[in-house]
C-alpha cells in the first residue's frame, strides 16, 4: 500500500525483456534506506517486489500482465521514474490510498503554467472515466493528484511546484503515456452495487440518503 507521495526519482539502469515478463534495475538512493529483499517499491505507480539490492540500485521482476497494462511495455534504459516505498504503520497518509495496481494507461495532452503552478491534462480510456470525480483523487505515474477539471474522459490536475519539480511529470511530452490508478473506493462501491445477490441492500437511494453521493 502506498500514498502517492513520491520520495525520489530514479534512473532505469537496465531493462531486459524475458520470455515471460522482464527484469528491471533502478539506480536510486533514498528508497534503498532500510529496504530489504522482498519489500515493495512503487515504480511509476506500479507495485514491484525488490529481488536484488546493491549500494545504489535495486532490481525487480516484471510480470507479463504488468507489461501489458502499464507503460513498462515501452520503458528503456535512461528513463526517469517516480519511486515510493510501501507504507509502514507509523507513516503519514499524505496523499490517498494507492494500491500500486495500475488500472490502465492515459495519454498526456498538455501542460499549462499558471504563475508557479501547472495544469496537466490527460486523456483516459472511456471505460475508466466513471471512476474520475471532480475534486477526487487519481494516481498518475504514482503521483497522488486531485482532479481539478473533468470533461468526459479528459481530466486536468493542478500541480504544485514541489510536485512538478520533484517527479517525472515535468518530463512529459505531448502524446506520452502514463500509468493511471483510479481511486479504489469507487471500484468497491461499483462492485457492491452490481452484485446480483446484494444482501446488504445497498442502492443509489441508500447512498444518497446516507450522504455518500
Amino acid at each position: 500500500m502506498f500514498t502517492g507521495i513520491i520520495e525520489e526519482t530514479g534512473i532505469v539502469e537496465k531493462f531486459s525483456k524475458e520470455t515471460y515478463g522482464a527484469n528491471i534495475t533502478i539506480k536510486c538512493s533514498k528508497v534503498l534506506e532500510n529496504t530489504q529483499i522482498g519489500d515493495s517499491i512503487a515504480i511509476n505507480g506500479v507495485c514491484q517486489t525488490v529481488t536484488k539490492l546493491s549500494s545504489d540500485s535495486f532490481c525487480a521482476n516484471i510480470s507479463e500482465e504488468t507489461l501489458n497494462i502499464t507503460t513498462f511495455s515501452s520503458i528503456k534504459s535512461g528513463d526517469i521514474v517516480n519511486l515510493e516505498r510501501a507504507l509502514t504503520l507509523n507513516s503519514r497518509l499524505g496523499g490517498h490510498i494507492v494500491t500500486g495496481h495500475v488500472d490502465t494507461k492515459g495519454k498526456f495532452l498538455s501542460c499549462k503554467q499558471l504563475a508557479e503552478f501547472y495544469n496537466l491534462t490527460f486523456e483516459i480510456p472511456h471505460n475508466h472515466e466513471k471512476y474520475a470525480v471532480y475534486k477526487g483523487s487519481i494516481t498518475i505515474n504514482g503521483v497522488s493528484l486531485t482532479i481539478a477539471k473533468i470533461e468526459s474522459n479528459i481530466i486536468t490536475a493542478a500541480i504544485i511546484p514541489h510536485t512538478y519539480n520533484n517527479t517525472n511529470l515535468k518530463n512529459l511530452k505531448t502524446g506520452d503515456f502514463v500509468n493511471i490508478e483510479t481511486d479504489i473506493l469507487g471500484k468497491y462501491i461499483e462492485k457492491i452495487l452490481s452484485a446480483k445477490d446484494n444482501n446488504n441492500k445497498i442502492s443509489m437511494n441508500f447512498l444518497e440518503e446516507n450522504g455518500f453521493v
